[in-house]
């Protein structure tokens, strides 16, 4: 029975081997045999992210909790493993990721070896193995020790990924940025599993699991924790690494970095707010909702103002990292108050977007680097038509934008119609004050999906429709077949879990039973066809049926179409009398933003320049115009900025005692020995 249920941690070991084959393989490719060991490199990568699907699946469909113990470490530490429901959900999620990027990889990434700013493959290939595999045993961690020693294997793997090319000094800035807020964090994790430690007398999670906390020492060590997680996981205001960083990491990393790596900070929320401590208080649930609340908006917001599509979709992560944080504060708020079903309720839709977001934000970096790969561009302004010459990737980018701005039938309306689920049971409350603040979230909610959805149609109309404004869009061509395969795999994963959430929710059921000790009863109780998370009286959504109504509603306008219409006779189109249509007449990112910019004006720090080039010798005639625009984050002017510069400060004046003088330096030693004498006495 032992042999039976190691089985699905064997394959976790066979993912992680896997991963480090992937990096030997890939620095072998330096001498020899450069592209064969370059494509195996991603081979292993994708039998590792298979093994990881299958392991990870296991543990959760079963119900499986496996252990084991490795003599790593330090002599009296080994390293402590641990492979349960909340894992495997994990796993799965970094698999499949690991897996698309894997099929998307090989061709992607042989650009970089190109060009005037080629940069060596191999690196590549290292960095990414370490990166991946720092995820995937921190998944399986079962002590402070093993998990933060993967935790900063995995963010010094992502430093080293943004830095790849470090030829450009905003790549060196944004690498920078990272890593120094990745190491705030890990030192305030480290906090929150010191208070843990101290008072479960040990530093493996069973040893925390039985440490009984006061309200007040758990609440401390829940806050250290949300700090340091939500550090990684870009929320609000810590989030400032996060747009500088994925822009300019390569696609396939941005899609891992944001697709998986930043829900390892929703991870560790989870693991230790419901699993290490467990004794939730509805305050906790408050704070988080809040937070989520002020991430989903701001981060949409910022979104809105973005012309670089990759920084577009790098604050959308922190909208989506909000959306998960306001279905775990609602989770948290019922589960203090005694509301058990509706505490899972809100579990489930946090855990169910995780996942979904996971999809199609990495769905659509990957979209995102096939535009860059085949045209050299970032910004949305340079665009347009791509639709004609790269009509694959537009159809797989298409459906990333419908799925992140949360419109049925695809993946991202069930998690969030979930969550709106949960807020609306708010009047349950006996707390008139959570009665009240629920629904303004919920609202909110709702306005950062219409949102979301007006920034999509943009970046959507903006780069694939229309006609292309520059030189190298004209000539993109449609990518390789690998790349295709990446996105195809996302995208038909995006369909598969809008289309069957219940089925989804009934494999979730160990995970929330472990957690909490109790599944959603009614979610299946009118069977796959409806999903009923609170009962069947209150709400239902069948999804096949939206699936079969959209479809039959395309059909029937098709047909009738074709039976009223005549022959179809094709003419230029109407110029209004100005002549052929240009790209000049085309609507902009900018100007698509413009509306909403003005009604949010103070939620930036707003930069807008209007340059007059007049014609030289002939007074108040314009030869042109030339208009500049830049949003600022108030959080960087107000937060970041002041302690950089007292920083700074500080170390100039400490610089000072460095007078290049040998007396100053005896005097210097001679004053510290003692005050050390002065205080051992």
């Amino acid at each position: 029975m032992g042999e039976v249920l190691l089985q699905p941690l064997a394959l976790m070991y066979l993912a992680a081997f896997a991963t480090i084959l992937s990096g030997v393989a890939a620095a072998g490719a330096v001498r020899r045999y450069p592209l064969l060991l370059h494509a195996g490199s991603f081979a292993l990568l994708a039998v590792a992210g298979a093994a990881g699907v299958a392991g990870g699946g296991w543990a959760m469909l079963d119900d499986l909790t496996v252990t084991d113990t490795i003599a790593f470490g330090l002599p009296w530490l080994r390293w402590h493993l641990r492979l349960d429901p909340l894992s495997g959900f994990f796993s799965v999620l970094l698999g499949t990721l690991v897996l698309a990027v894997a099929l998307y990889g090989p061709r992607y990434t042989r650009e970089f070896g190109r060009g005037e700013s080629a940069q060596p493959l191999p690196p590549l290939g290292i960095f990414t193995a370490v990166f991946v595999l720092g995820m995937q045993m921190l998944l399986l961690a079962d002590d402070a020790f093993m998990f933060l020693v993967f935790w900063e294997m995995m963010s010094v793997g992502g430093y080293l990924l943004v830095a790849y090319q470090h030829q450009h000094p905003a790549n060196r800035h944004a690498a920078f940025l990272y890593l120094l807020l990745a190491h705030i964090g890990s030192l305030v994790i480290l906090i929150s599993f010191g208070v843990l430690a101290a008072f479960g007398g040990g530093f493996a999670f069973d040893q925390m699991r039985a440490a009984e906390l006061s309200p007040l020492w758990a609440t401390l060590a829940f806050t250290f924790a949300l700090v340091g997680f939500g550090t990684k996981a870009g929320i609000v205001p810590l989030h400032a690494w996060l747009p500088e960083a994925h822009p300019v990491a390569p696609s396939h990393v941005s899609a891992l970095m944001s697709g998986a790596m930043i829900k390892m900070g929703i991870y560790g929320i989870v693991r230790v707010t419901y699993d290490l401590i467990g004794q939730i208080q509805w305050q906790w649930g408050v704070v988080v909702l809040l937070v989520g609340t002020a991430s989903a908006l701001l981060g949409v917001l910022y979104a809105l103002m973005q012309h670089d599509l990759k920084r577009l979709l790098a604050y959308h992560s922190i909208e989506n990292i909000g959306i998960v944080l306001m279905g775990l504060g609602l989770s948290m708020i019922f589960l203090g108050t005694g509301h058990k079903t509706l505490g899972v309720l809100g579990l489930v839709a946090a855990l169910y977007h995780t996942i979904n977001h996971a999809l199609f934000k990495a769905l659509l970096f990957l979209g995102a680097g096939a535009v860059l790969h085949r045209t050299h561009e970032r910004d949305l302004e340079h665009m347009g038509g791509l639709i004609h010459r790269m009509p694959v990737t537009a159809a797989f980018f298409l459906i990333g934008c419908v799925a992140i701005s949360a419109l049925p039938p695809l993946n991202g309306f069930v998690s969030e119609w979930l969550t709106f689920q949960t807020a609306l049971q708010a009047p349950r409350l006996e707390n008139g004050v959570l009665r009240a603040v629920i629904p303004i979230t919920a609202a909110t909610l709702a306005l950062t999906g219409a949102l979301a959805a007006a920034c999509f149609v943009k970046a959507f109309g903006v780069a694939f429709l229309g006609q292309p404004r520059s030189r190298h869009v004209a000539r993109a061509r449609e990518v390789g077949p690998g790349m295709l395969a990446g996105m195809g795999l996302l995208s038909a994963l995006c369909l598969v879990l809008g289309v069957i959430p219940t089925s989804v929710i009934e494999a979730m059921a160990p995970i929330t039973q472990m957690l909490v000790g109790k599944a959603l009863p009614s979610a299946s109780v009118r069977g796959w066809l409806w999903l009923t998370p609170v009962a069947p009286e209150v709400a239902s959504y069948s999804a096949p049926f939206v699936v079969l109504g959209v479809a039959l509603a395309f059909l029937l306008g098709y047909l009738l179409l074709k039976r009223r219409a005549g022959p179809i006779r094709r003419g230029a189109a109407w110029d209004c009398g100005f002549g052929p249509l240009t790209t000049r007449m085309q609507y902009t990112s900018t100007a698509y933003s413009q509306p909403i910019r003005r009604v949010f004006a103070p939620t930036w720090k707003l930069d807008e320049r209007i340059e007059e080039v007049r014609e030289p010798g002939v007074p108040g005639r314009l030869r042109a115009l030339h208009y500049q625009f830049h949003a600022v984050d108030w959080s960087w002017l107000m937060g970041y900025l002041p302690i950089g510069r007292a920083v700074l400060t500080a170390a100039r004046v400490v610089g000072r005692i460095q007078t290049g003088s040998i007396h100053t330096y005896l005097v210097y030693s001679f004053v510290t020995l003692l005050l050390f004498l002065w205080i051992i006495t």
